[in-house]
């Protein structure tokens, strides 16, 4: 009130009534938005004709939560608390959809049935993994029954004791799921009829002969579509273009890149550390305080030196750079220069085997590797021979087994390459139980260690960079509307407009930007067809997007889904051209395919099965092949379109598996797919019936 009696001194009252007529309208504005709570109540979806409501959905998460402290005695981050509130939706479903179904099927878990998952016989393996004795490996029911003596002393409302009340209150309709879905199971029945027909379908060999012309050997400029069949194909298909409520967006990124600047303000840092390092009186300390990476000071040998260092860097006390090394500047010293008690080595192996474990068949390899080796110390390239004889998994990498320590090798060929002092191929092969070797130490045995203070410091935008990078993304979002002029703009600044189709109002990642949830937050809240975002800060890049359309939970319309059918038309209009051209041809499938040309090819198959759907040479095509088993032998098909082309089939023999007194193996099979498969089809479907309606997008 004070501001607006210093307005009222200076301004006058016509500047006071101005603030509080555009004050009003902005809460009048507010309140009667898309977006004001007076329109929009205050609620997170709808399951089964019961609005959710935001507290009631707070108040299972925050049940959630309470279970997952109680199991992992820590409480969640944000990552934990997304797949939480995933949980507490899932739970509120169970509640309002899915529980109802157990009433009408008379299920019930009676309290006895608690106390028994809790105490009983039956103890639940969430309570059993719990209390887990270490020394003896086995459930121990007396510290249990200790643990819940405690908890009932403690106060009412306390947390462990909320923790365990919530955690008792969950286990009722867990063994309700389960008791259900046991339910949905046992309805699986197999008749003995499908039971033989899964086995004729397993079992069942065709050899075949058949004509095959793909759909591409026809051009698609040959082929007129009429907007008619366009429609009627999804007048007939509609069912195909079910849709969920999506939302689509295009978007221009602007990547935190830093500046040369940037860059330059690293070096001249790290550049003072390395004078530091130089003359620090302790490396370790120095490097682990001043460094970006955790591994700032560690011992290494020449088995796992990093590549940035040199074999003459190694010098002590000696201190290498600062350089560049992708996104990091670098500065090392070697800190320390000793030697182990362990000895490693590198060798490579061109392995020949014997065939048998006769003495000509040894003999016969061992002539062999030594004559591989004359032509290596000829001058033969070891790798390339390695490739070409070896009979290991080494062989396609020139036979290089890398560095290893003592026992790593059988000791014939351990104490081989042990034994050499220098680098170069032995001079004769070695006898192992493998087999005979041609080796090439690489690395004689060394036993040195080198402790090595390695500073890194990340190149990082700074603060200026990053406001100038969103100050760009900013002036490109403002004043603009509408899908063409975002194009526009972004066609003149060169930006890359990319598109992301098919947004749900529960995802998380938007096209290529990963985790993006603030942006598909903003979509369903307050974007519109056209309109354009503020700049989105995604951590390393900004983003600034435009809504570009809108499909309502149904069926997708016809314009929307209108050039997704041209091609399937298309394809259909060429199977009738192709079936129209091969059936005014005559003679065997030879002569057919050399009178309509190039494009027609004729292929055998000798163990052609029913359940396969993969026709060789060709892909998937179960019409085609359907219609293959339908032909008695001898017989010929008219032409079948399937999915990659048409096709004549001729059934040369088919070979149907006889009769069998049980088929009960394979009405097991039928019965535990179908079982897997109507446990969540009839979920889905309850899940469908009861119209659940998802708006959690309204808050998180």
């Amino acid at each position: 009130m004070a501001f607006i009696g210093r307005l009222r001194e200076k301004l006058g009252a016509w500047v006071a009534v101005f603030v509080f007529v555009a004050i009003g309208l902005f809460i009048l504005g507010d309140l009667f938005s898309s977006n004001s709570m007076l329109f929009n109540q205050n609620d997170v979806g709808e399951i089964g004709g019961h609005t959710i409501s935001l507290e009631e959905f707070q108040q299972a998460v925050k049940e959630r939560e309470a279970s997952y402290i109680l199991n992992f005695n820590r409480q969640p981050g944000e990552r934990e608390m997304i797949t939480l509130r995933q949980q507490a939706w899932e739970m509120l479903i169970l509640k309002y959809a899915i529980q109802p179904q157990y009433e009408k099927v008379g299920l019930q878990v009676t309290d006895d049935e608690v106390v028994d998952m809790i105490t009983g016989k039956n103890v639940d393996e969430a309570i059993r993994q719990s209390f887990i004795n270490q020394q003896t490996g086995e459930f121990d029911r007396a510290a249990l029954g200790n643990y819940i003596n405690q908890i009932k002393s403690m106060p009412v409302g306390s947390e462990p004791r909320v923790r365990w009340e919530i955690f008792e209150r969950e286990l009722r309709p867990a063994r309700e799921r389960i008791k259900y879905e046991n339910l949905l199971i046992k309805s699986a029945y197999v008749t003995t009829a499908q039971a033989e027909l899964e086995y004729h379908l397993q079992n069942d060999v065709a050899e075949v002969k058949y004509l095959f012309v793909p759909y591409y050997s026809v051009s698609d400029t040959s082929v007129t579509v009429s907007d008619s069949e366009l429609r009627s194909y999804y007048n007939k298909n509609k069912e195909r273009y079910r849709a969920e409520h999506t939302r689509d967006l295009k978007y221009v990124v602007f990547p935190i890149i830093p500046s040369s600047t940037d860059t330059l303000e690293v070096k001249e840092e790290i550049t003072r550390m390395a004078a530091e390092l130089k003359t620090a009186e302790n490396d370790s300390i120095y490097a682990v305080n001043n460094s970006d990476n955790r591994d700032a000071y560690n011992r290494y040998t020449k088995a796992n030196l990093p590549e940035f260092i040199k074999p003459s860097d190694l010098t002590e006390k000696n201190v290498i750079g600062p350089f560049i090394d992708g996104s990091t500047y670098k500065v090392v010293k070697v800190s320390k220069i000793g030697k182990d008690t362990t000895y490693q080595a590198r060798a490579s192996h061109i392995l020949i085997r014997w065939e048998d474990s006769s003495d000509a068949s040894k003999k016969a390899a061992r002539e062999k590797a030594r004559k591989i080796l004359s032509e290596i110390k000829a001058g033969a390239d070891f790798a390339t021979k390695a490739r070409e004889h070896g009979s290991d998994g080494t062989a396609t990498q020139g036979g290089d087994l890398g560095w290893f320590g003592k026992g790593a090798m059988v000791k014939p060929f351990e104490k081989a390459v042990f034994s050499a002092t220098k680098p170069g191929v032995l001079n004769d092969v070695v006898e192992t139980e493998f087999g005979y070797h041609i080796i090439n130490v690489t690395e004689p045995k060394d036993n040195t260690y080198y402790m090595l203070a390695v500073i890194e410091r990340e190149i990082t935008a700074g603060d200026a960079t990053i406001n100038e990078i969103l100050r760009k993304a900013e002036l490109f979002a403002a004043d603009l509307s509408g899908v063409k002029a975002f194009e526009e703009r972004a066609a003149k600044e060169g930006l890359q407009v990319q598109e992301a189709k098919g947004i749900g109002v529960a995802d998380r990642r938007v096209g290529n930007l990963g985790e993006a949830r603030n942006i598909v937050t903003w979509l369903f809240r307050e974007a519109s067809e056209g309109k354009v975002s503020d700049a989105f800060d995604l951590t390393d890049q900004y983003v600034v997007a435009v809504m570009t359309g809108e499909i309502e939970k149904g069926y997708k319309p016809f314009d929307l889904v209108k050039e997704e059918i041209r091609p399937i038309v298309v394809k259909e209009k060429k199977g009738k051209m192709i079936e129209e051209k091969l059936r005014s041809l005559s003679g065997t499938l030879d002569e057919i395919a050399k009178a309509y040309g190039k494009d027609a090819s004729v292929y055998n198959s000798s163990s052609l099965k029913l359940n396969s759907n993969s026709l060789p040479f060709v892909g998937f095509e179960p019409v085609i092949i359907g219609k293959a088993f339908s032909l008695n032998n001898e017989q010929r098909s008219t032409p079948v379109a399937g999915e990659n082309g048409v096709a004549i089939v001729e059934m040369i023999a088919k070979t149907v598996a006889p009769a069998i007194g049980d088929y009960s193996l394979y009405r097991n099979q039928l019965e535990q797919t179908a079982g897997r498969t109507n446990t969540f089809n009839i979920v889905e479907a309850i899940k469908d019936a009861a119209g659940v309606e998802d708006k959690r997008y309204k808050f998180y």
